[in-house]
């Protein structure tokens, strides 16, 4: 006989035909507060925390039922107390079988509130919305550990991958990254990995800001190990996430799928670092695919961590450099990066009749003033006023027919004081 899972409304012969069969056991009858916009009934809730135990995270068939069925029906259906969803098969149905016996959402419900956390369903008013664009793969709900909306920080969010091995410039750039992004009031997502997620996580932490951790396990099943402290203090100070019930260890495949709720979380993905056959990769796709802001930070040409990063640039990708950049595509209208430029040097501040002049000038020996003029294309009158200007600024030096520069090359264009000598470079900047 199969398991009747008892927590789950309807799951008695009985009980078909019950309209109240969809009622957590011991609640009153439906009111319209339970089905209020933002409001999700215990029966639903507890049905698919069950879900999250019974099945994997992103099976679009698991789904798909539960867009036809219901939570509740579906997990009667799989644990055989009612009829089977259509199509499924008879090894997954005996699979899920098997997992009944260790069925107790409420019992994963009372776990997460003691680590002060709770369990998010779609329709709740703190569910982020945007999972929904991942439609049939959307996650069944989400355990959550930390004290932050989840909702209203994922609207503002950007997230930080790359890189378990990362090189010591892959750890720098994502931790400034991390710092830059939480500086600026952005919440940074990562997957709490070795690398550059920790990296980006840190980065956040050390300057004040907001960061998320999406684990593959269950949010009381710190992973990696060494990161115990590290994903403890992300929910002290942010959120810690996971689709897998408390206790839920980490597979392949479920690092895998972890990805799309970090691409589907954000405003967009970073990629820091990454090999050609990387998971980070995988997530920025995904977020293309989703509409979002595909990102990378380019690296050496020499570098395999990095070649991952530039393949995915000639995807279209959006190189950055800098937390504003990043900013600039993700944010608001009018969140602009600031101009790149270099230094702003002496030369740059001459009029343009004096900075044509100056570059008149033979970079070697002197000139005389009719050449000058002539190379100029300027009156004589004119060159001359010119020559007088740049002398008085300590650019260009008479010696009897003849103007100069004043003093060796320089690299910089910026002149000495009047009374010594000059260095100044002849061209650009």
């Amino acid at each position: 006989m199969p398991h009747v899972p008892d927590f789950i409304p309807g799951c008695t012969p009985d009980s078909a035909a019950d309209p109240a069969a969809d009622l957590a056991p011991g609640s009153a009858p439906a009111s319209a507060q339970d089905f209020a916009p933002g409001s999700v009934p215990d029966g639903e809730r507890l049905a698919r925390a069950a879900l999250t135990r019974l099945t994997e995270p992103g099976d679009e068939t698991v789904g798909r039922w539960v867009r036809e069925l219901g939570a509740a029906a579906l997990v009667r259906g799989l644990t055989g107390a009612g009829p089977p969803p259509k199509g499924a098969r008879e090894e997954r149905l005996a699979g899920c079988r098997a997992r009944a016996a260790l069925l107790d959402p409420a019992g994963d419900l009372d776990a997460v509130a003691r680590l002060g956390g709770r369990f998010l369903c779609p329709g709740d008013r703190e569910w982020p919305g945007q999972l929904d664009d991942l439609g049939d793969a959307r996650p069944l709900g989400l355990w959550v550990r930390g004290r932050a909306n989840v909702r209203l920080w994922a609207l503002r969010s950007v997230a930080v991958v790359g890189a378990r091995a990362c090189t010591d410039y892959g750890s720098h750039v994502a931790a400034t990254f991390g710092a830059g992004l939480a500086e600026r009031g952005w919440v940074v997502v990562s997957g709490a990995a070795y690398g550059v997620d920790g990296a980006a996580h840190r980065g956040a932490l050390a300057a004040g800001g907001a960061t998320v951790a999406v684990l593959a396990s269950g949010v009381d099943v710190p992973y990696p190990r060494g990161h115990t402290e590290l994903i403890d203090r992300i929910a002290e100070q942010g959120l810690v996430l996971a689709e897998l019930p408390p206790g839920g260890h980490p597979t392949r495949s479920r690092f895998v799928l972890r990805n799309r709720v970090i691409a589907a979380l954000t405003r967009g993905t970073l990629v820091v670092e990454a090999e050609y056959r990387s998971g980070s990769l995988v997530t920025a796709r995904r977020a293309r695919r989703l509409g979002r802001h595909t990102m990378g930070v380019p690296g050496p040409v020499t570098s395999g961590l990095s070649a991952g990063v530039h393949e995915l640039l000639r995807e279209e990708a959006s190189l950055v450099t800098d937390a504003d950049e990043v900013v600039e595509l993700v944010g608001r209208i009018g969140e602009l990066a600031p101009e790149r430029r270099g230094p702003i040097v002496a030369r740059d501040l001459l009029e343009p009749t004096a900075a044509g002049v100056l570059e008149a000038l033979p970079g070697r020996g002197g000139g005389r003033l009719d050449d000058i003029a002539r190379d100029a294309a300027l009156s004589r009158d004119r060159t001359l006023a010119g020559l007088y200007e740049l002398q008085a600024l300590g650019f260009v030096e008479r010696r009897g027919d003849l103007w100069q520069l004043a003093g060796p090359p320089s690299t910089s264009g910026t002149p000495k004081p009047p009374g010594r000598r000059p260095t100044v470079r002849r061209g650009g900047t």
